[in-house]
């Protein structure tokens, strides 16, 4: 191939189709409308502190090693990981904490400790759980989402009742214990659904979890991007920033380029790793695949409130991540799915990055970020947020039995506006798409157009989903249905 390509975004799936598309032999142009690269992965710095302002947390380190292994690389060239221990915490009613453990054999452990004979059944799950991680990274996610044919493989049909039962029903037949049962439907809210909604097969996060581990990459996410933006300048790609993109043009009903900052910029290929929805809003209307409506009944995953706090002392009783599950989850999964209401009573999850990384804060503070998840669309002003912030640090307090509202040096937030602002995300949501059975593989918003020629999609809101190491796949996925494509 030598063909020039204009990718729009610069989050982990347009780098990673930058990428394998510039190791192909074309000539590649990354716009990124925000100043630094890195889409919802970008790095907050304030006062000698620093914030990973989207994800936090690294899992499914094969994933990585394989993206760095596809251009004669090892993660190790560009930075450092270190496995968490403990994994993280969960807090729950009564200021009552589990620690998950680094290891198997110790989480078993701690879960025999609260229900008895629940090792021998954890271990049980768990080895199923890696039975369909293989199946899902060998067989499944490296797929184009083309034809419901891709997922028909004798292991899959051996597997099709999983499809059809929810992580919820089988995690709730093995295990009696509400401490138990919550941390095992945790891992599956990445995928931006609830576990009630949630195959079953997809309890390879389980796996994910506790077969593979909590990683912590030096200097957090944000260091994830720049390796990924350095191999880009490696292979030759160009990566422009605070680079508008106002109009996709099509001509003959095939795409001719973009119009960046109010110039044109001509292509033979372009692939929009922005938002689907806005991305096709650059089109005019009668060249988009999907309506209004279409992306209105769609089911998405949860927006996020969150918080960027500096203390000017290191805290007590929290780990690296830490999960706070001290009220009932199913009324704050109600008010995100169904009702889509602000949470009376909301879960959170924060992570203290310093714990673990001096990096993130000076020397004798801390450095806290705080996610609360919540519905897409709600009304976002500065009051509300406040009145968050203030029920998240009276809860903090309580759990972690001490005082930390005088020792607060500054908070940052960041919400459903912000991500509209910064990203065109529909609706202000965070992860895109929820994997529920009737959005997974093929069901999901196609990566190439069906109106307009040589236009292509990649991200969370495509195949193969949400996520961190979904979104470097989604990237490889639509480079190489344009490399078949157009070596022919």
């Amino acid at each position: 191939m030598d063909k020039k390509i204009i990718v729009i975004g610069s989050g982990f799936a347009s780098l990673s189709a930058a990428c394998y598309l510039a190791k192909a032999g074309n000539k590649v142009t990354v716009f990124e409308k925000n100043a630094s690269v890195g889409g919802r992965a970008r790095r907050l710095s304030k006062e000698g502190f620093h914030f990973d302002i989207g994800p936090t947390w690294y899992w499914m380190p094969g994933v990585f090693e394989k993206f760095f292994g596809d251009f004669g690389k090892k993660v190790a060239d560009y930075y450092d990981l270190e496995k968490l221990s403990p994994a993280y915490d969960v807090y729950f009613e009564g200021n009552e904490k589990v620690t998950i453990s680094d290891n198997l054999d110790d989480i078993a452990a701690t879960f025999e400790k609260i229900e008895k004979g629940s090792e021998k059944k954890l271990r049980s799950f768990i080895k199923e759980a890696q039975d369909n991680y293989a199946i899902a990274v060998d067989k499944m996610v490296y797929k184009p989402g083309d034809s419901p044919l891709e997922l028909v493989t004798t292991e899959t049909i051996a597997r099709v009742g999983q499809f059809f039962s929810t992580i919820s029903q089988e995690v709730r037949k093995r295990f009696k214990n509400p401490k138990l049962v919550k941390i095992l439907e945790f891992p599956v809210l990445f995928l931006g659904a609830k576990p009630s909604d949630t195959p079953s097969f997809y309890s390879f996060m389980n796996f994910a979890d506790f077969g593979l581990g909590t990683w912590h990459p030096k200097k957090g996410m944000f260091s994830v991007v720049e390796a990924m933006k350095d191999l880009a300048i490696e292979l030759g790609v160009e990566i422009i920033t605070n680079a508008t993109i106002s109009k996709i043009l099509v001509e003959n009903k095939k795409t001719v380029g973009v119009t960046v900052n109010g110039k044109i910029e001509y292509a033979d290929i372009v692939v929009s790793g922005a938002d689907y929805h806005h991305s096709e809003q650059l089109l005019d209307e009668q060249h988009r695949m999907y309506s209004e409506k279409y992306w209105d009944k769609k089911i998405f995953a949860p927006s996020s409130l969150l918080f960027y706090v500096g203390f000017d002392k290191k805290l007590e009783n929290v780990s690296h991540h830490t999960l706070f599950f001290d009220t009932p989850f199913e009324p704050h999964a109600r008010e995100i799915y169904d009702t889509k209401e602000w949470p009376k009573e909301p879960l959170y999850y924060a992570s203290f990055p310093s714990k673990t990384d001096s990096f993130f804060a000076p020397e004798g503070k801390e450095a806290a970020t705080f996610l609360i998840p919540i519905a897409p669309g709600l009304e976002d002003t500065e009051i509300i947020r406040k009145k968050y912030f203030d029920i998240l640090i009276e809860r903090l307090e309580k759990s972690t039995q001490q005082s930390l509202k005088q020792n607060i040096i500054f908070v940052e937030s960041y919400c459903v506006n912000d991500f509209v602002k910064d990203y065109n995300s529909y609706k202000g949501n965070a992860y895109g798409l929820a994997n529920i059975l009737t959005q997974t593989a093929f069901l999901r918003p196609k990566i190439k157009s069906r109106k307009v020629r040589n236009l292509f999609f990649t991200g969370q809101l495509t195949v193969p989903g949400p996520g961190v190491p979904p979104s470097l796949i989604s990237g490889k996925i639509v480079s190489e249905k344009i490399i078949k494509e157009f070596s022919i």
